[in-house]
């Protein structure tokens, strides 16, 4: 079930994302994050950037969102898409139904005109994922973050509503 994320919802979400963070290159955060953290994080989120989660048998499994692109207000019109899986529950198609909910989210939204994503260069899944929903890849940029012990590229991918 998809559903909007609730406050309840953080603990879930925080375990999802930290796991990432300690073991992954889909974010480029390098501290586990805490639950005021992800309180913050979640507060931060209005009208305009919704957070969704996927629900099974009573546990969040999976979530996406969009945030804020950039804090200057010319910005505003766009936002920026983030999706994490449990990685227990990857490869079973939560992220398609996620992907697919937070796209009609942001097309009813008025005030949206620009999806983002920004996907380390080496997740080739992530990119072709994005591509099958409509994402045209905007270019990379080489080395610009250092984790693990490498530098790491990223590209960046935009859907206009």
């Amino acid at each position: 079930m998809i559903r909007f994320a609730v406050k309840e919802d953080l603990p879930f979400i925080t375990e999802i994302y930290n796991e990432e963070i300690l073991k992954g290159t889909a974010t480029f955060d390098l501290e586990p994050k805490s639950l005021e953290d992800r309180i913050q994080w979640f507060n931060d989120h209005g009208e305009n950037h919704p957070i969704i989660v996927y629900e099974t048998e009573g546990q969040v499994v999976g979530y996406a969102s969009l945030s804020p692109y950039r804090p200057k207000k010319a910005y505003d019109s766009s936002a920026e898409l983030s999706i994490y899986i449990h990685k227990d529950y990857q490869g079973k198609g939560i992220g398609s139904k996620l992907m697919e909910a937070i796209l009609k989210l942001a097309r009813e939204n008025k005030k949206l005109h620009t999806i983002i994503s920004v996907i380390t260069a080496e997740n080739k899944v992530s990119c072709r994922f994005h591509e099958k929903f409509g994402f045209t890849n905007c270019g990379c940029i080489r080395e610009v973050g250092y984790k693990f012990g490498r530098f790491l590229d990223i590209v960046t991918y935009q859907l206009i509503l």
